[in-house]
């Protein structure tokens, strides 16, 4: 970034909540500013308080949140943060929210079940937030659920262009897990220099969670190095059968992106197991690379602390959307 911005220049803040501290320093850096220094700290039942180091009145406050393990406990913080702001009398609140919690369950799949993405939006608005962003949404669907801008920003050109300064373009082939992914994945073939796009026919079970079965490819992957892609890994099991099933249709080696690493257990293990060259992600959420033998995190705070310049400066987030899908 070549702009640097004090926190006194117009009244810009930004904050940071606990669970992934890590890229809230990353951005600052980016942005050529601190962190504003924030008392956070749990009450022995359990409860979060917070208490922010300088005034707020008449700022324009950016509040990065991580939503990782325990996912609750982290969304009832950014929410206090931002009830802080609000009572403190900021001037405009932008909650960042990197990996949209809750973001699967966006619609209703049978009777008695809640849109709990929504909801989400719901309490961020009643806490005082006048604006979202997030990255890789799991249904563009979600940004019509808050009432105020939504700004979609996406880990495309990251995640390419890594990969174009690591493997050679003229044999690659995309791949999408699902039917439901292939507008993606033909963005990605268009930006992997036009490669050709194949899916993952699958069947998924709608009693049991996280429960997919791989069936077959449709399309031509013999020979090819295959480029998986989806938009978050949970535990893994989609992706792992996924590569297997590459593999067997004679691809000749399997590589790995999302923009969202959630790998709960056993995703370690199966993604290690399932024959991938390399797994590739963000840092949207926090990352331990250790007992991995072929993981590899990308930094997002360059294109949060761009997002960050643009609504600060009141400009033109659409052209950061490089990768609108």
């Amino acid at each position: 970034m070549t702009a640097h911005w004090k926190q006194t220049h117009k009244n810009m803040m930004l904050f940071s909540g606990r669970a992934h501290p890590e890229l809230g320093e990353a951005v600052a850096r980016e942005l050529g500013m601190e962190l504003t220094t924030t008392d956070a700290r749990d009450f022995a039942n359990g409860e979060i308080f917070i208490r922010f180091g300088e005034s707020v009145r008449g700022s324009d406050c950016f509040v990065i949140q991580a939503h990782n393990k325990p996912l609750n406990k982290w969304i009832m913080e950014q929410l206090i943060m931002i009830d802080a702001l609000k009572r403190g009398s900021a001037k405009r609140i932008t909650a960042i929210l990197p990996f949209y919690p809750y973001a699967r369950q966006d619609k209703k799949h049978r009777g008695r079940e809640p849109i709990s993405a929504r909801l989400i939006a719901d309490l961020l608005q009643a806490a005082g937030a006048d604006r979202i962003v997030s990255v890789d949404l799991h249904t563009d669907q979600i940004q019509g659920f808050f009432d105020g801008p939504v700004d979609h920003m996406h880990a495309m050109p990251i995640l390419t262009d890594y990969i174009k300064s690591k493997y050679p373009m003229d044999n690659l082939c995309v791949v999408s897990p699902d039917a439901g992914r292939v507008k993606v994945a033909e963005k990605w073939a268009n930006t992997l220099g036009d490669a050709p796009l194949a899916f993952i026919h699958k069947t998924r079970s709608v009693d049991v969670a996280n429960e997919v079965t791989a069936n077959r490819v449709v399309g031509e992957v013999e020979g090819k190095d295959c480029v998986l892609l989806d938009d978050m890994i949970d535990t893994g099991g989609t992706i792992a059968g996924a590569c297997r099933v590459l593999k067997e249709a004679g691809a000749k080696s399997v590589l790995i992106a999302c923009t969202h690493g959630v790998f709960s257990d056993p995703a370690r293990q199966r993604l290690n197991d399932c024959g991938a060259e390399e797994v590739i992600t963000t840092d949207t959420l926090p990352q331990d690379t250790e007992g991995w033998n072929n993981l590899t995190v990308l930094s997002i705070a360059p294109l949060l602390a761009r997002t960050i310049s643009e609504i600060f400066e009141n400009g033109s987030v659409t052209t950061l959307f490089e990768g609108d899908a």
